[in-house]
């Protein structure tokens, strides 16, 4: 952690912190890929791939959103301290922007302006008939697929498997990567591409925290195999803010 609040300092304010799943686990949301993960559980005949692809929820919506009530909603989820040291990196102007691969809003609960949201939001919602605009609590709410005013049914702005990313995310964390001197990598595998590819396009160094090594972590100036939230709160202390 000494370490890495000495790079943050020599960054300048150009630094940019790249997140994934792992970073809301310690908000009690559960991410993909690990050992207790969701993509290790048994779903009957269908991966979790396929229960949250497109093709899935064009062909069968009501199941479709009883898996994505149950397994992707997080309403009632609080920032950690993740979350929280990286709001208050960004406060202090040390910090640039955050890039997220998560669809929680926990970035932007926590204080952080400059958030770019590579998969979507599922606090956003849209009905895809009108396009009319739905809060979280339209799909808390319903019973099998939720219904617009009009009889469209609404779904996640949060980004679908078979499904591009959002018009321009990518190419916003791209250049924010470029333009970066220090990039931290956190609570990713690095195994979900196109994001994955954005270490490629580092224009500084590289710091990876994860609890389990990556496949990226050679190429790291340093690599850190901690709890997320106790690496960023210590190194926030630290720096002294």
């Amino acid at each position: 952690m000494n370490e890495l609040a000495k790079l943050i300092k020599e960054a300048d304010g150009k630094t940019v912190f790249f997140g994934g799943a792992g970073v809301s686990t310690e908000s009690g949301i559960p991410d993909f890929r690990s050992a207790d993960g969701i993509y290790s559980e048994k779903y009957g005949r269908l991966s979790p791939e396929v229960l949250v692809s497109r093709s899935y929820f064009e062909a069968e919506p009501e199941a479709f959103f009883d898996f994505y009530r149950k397994k992707l909603l997080y309403p009632d989820a609080l920032p950690n301290d993740a979350h929280l040291s990286l709001a208050k990196l960004e406060e202090a102007g040390l910090l640039s922007c955050v890039v997220t691969q998560n669809i929680d809003g926990l970035h932007t609960a926590a204080g952080s302006k400059n958030v770019i949201e590579l998969h979507g939001s599922s606090l956003r919602n849209h009905c895809v008939r009108c396009g009319k605009k739905y809060s979280v609590d339209a799909m808390l709410n319903s019973n099998g697929g939720p219904r617009g005013e009009r009889g469209g049914i609404i779904r996640p702005d949060a980004t679908l498997h078979e499904e591009a990313l959002p018009e321009g995310a990518f190419e916003s964390a791209v250049r924010a990567v470029a333009e970066s001197r220090l990039l931290i990598v956190g609570g990713t595998s690095l195994a979900v591409y196109p994001a994955a590819s954005l270490t490629r396009y580092a224009g500084g160094k590289i710091v990876l925290i994860n609890l389990t090594p990556t496949g990226a972590d050679k190429g790291a100036d340093l690599a850190i195999h901690e709890k997320i939230g106790r690496v960023l709160s210590e190194t926030v202390r630290e720096i002294g803010i």
